[in-house]
């Protein structure tokens, strides 16, 4: 590893656009650490999140009780209809504002939602938006006629909807919620605006204390992403083969 600081080092010294400083600076590699951490708790927690909105979303829009169903209606519209930089703003300092707080110590107030989880609840709610239509679309290409059946046998409309329709419907919804997921993942980078220390916020942090790092963080930031978004799309595809029935859904 010294070697390997030694050469980054002299790098830098002979093409100082490419300071690569956090090879070989512990202090600026613990903070690329942190925002590499803050990055994925934040995307795995959003995916988690949105994904049980949209299971929860999908099924409200089929009660009986219209109020309900106006709602979740209502949801989907304001959250697919105003942009995300925006939800996130609005979350944090708006509703913010009206959360409570404790004092660790007496003295300093602390709110008990963090920036991170308003951009966890913020981003979740958005992509569950999303979620909730692309579960819809797969809910209605399933047949009236295994509906039919289920209820046939004694089945009740939870029970039909968690056991029938719903897996099979999941098949069919995948490719779209692979979409989905990925694009939320991606933009997990907008809770910099609330300084959610991520991976793009520290990354800014070092390349404005150092300027000659900006090029090589820039770097590091793309193929953190591709890495990541990679381990999802690799992940989704094994879910969506591993699901797959002959003759049925995706191909």
């Amino acid at each position: 590893m010294i070697d390997i600081a030694g050469y980054f080092q002299d790098l830098a010294a002979e093409y100082p656009r490419w300071n690569f400083i956090w090879l070989y600076d512990e202090r600026q590699a613990g903070r690329i650490l942190s925002g590499l951490y803050y990055t994925v708790w934040l995307s795995v927690a959003c995916v988690i999140f949105s994904v049980i909105i949209g299971v929860v979303g999908v099924w409200l829009l089929g009660v009986k009780n219209r109020f309900g169903r106006a709602c979740v209606q209502g949801y989907i519209q304001f959250f697919r209809n105003t942009p995300p930089m925006v939800q996130l703003l609005f979350f944090y300092f708006a509703l913010g504002q009206f959360t409570p707080s404790y004092s660790p110590d007496g003295w300093l107030e602390v709110p008990i939602i963090s920036n991170v989880g308003w951009a966890i609840i913020s981003l979740s709610f958005f992509a569950g938006a999303f979620n909730v239509e692309i579960f819809r679309a797969g809910l209605e290409a399933v047949p009236d006629s295994t509906v039919e059946a289920s209820e046939s046998l004694g089945f009740t409309r939870t029970q039909t909807f968690s056991y029938v329709v719903f897996p099979l419907s999941l098949r069919i919804c995948l490719p779209a919620l692979n979409n989905n997921l990925v694009n939320l993942v991606k933009t997990t980078t907008q809770a910099y605006a609330i300084a959610v220390p991520e991976l793009l916020y520290e990354s800014v942090s070092i390349w404005s204390d150092y300027p000659s790092a900006q090029y090589p963080t820039m770097l590091l930031l793309f193929v953190a992403y591709i890495g990541l978004v990679g381990i999802l799309v690799m992940g989704m595809n094994s879910w969506e083969r591993s699901l797959k029935i002959p003759g049925y859904g995706s191909t």
